[in-house]
């Protein structure tokens, strides 16, 4: 499945502490749900830093950052 995330997007954040887990909702009549254990938790974060990183990178090749 491919989710398309734009700027405007709801996304909601429900914990789930009796399962030691979190859900995460992307939009909002019908949301694409992403359920992750807590201990996946830094993964998911740190593979979003390197996204972010990549967008940096040309930047910093040409001397803009």
């Amino acid at each position: 499945m491919r989710v398309h995330v734009t700027a405007n997007l709801p996304i909601r954040v429900e914990p789930m502490v009796f399962a030691d887990r979190v859900e995460i909702r992307l939009g909002n009549a019908f949301p694409a749900v992403l359920v992750v254990d807590r201990e996946a938790l830094p993964r998911l974060a740190g593979a979003i830093s390197e996204g972010l990183a990549a967008f940096d990178a040309p930047a910093k090749k040409k001397g803009l950052g």
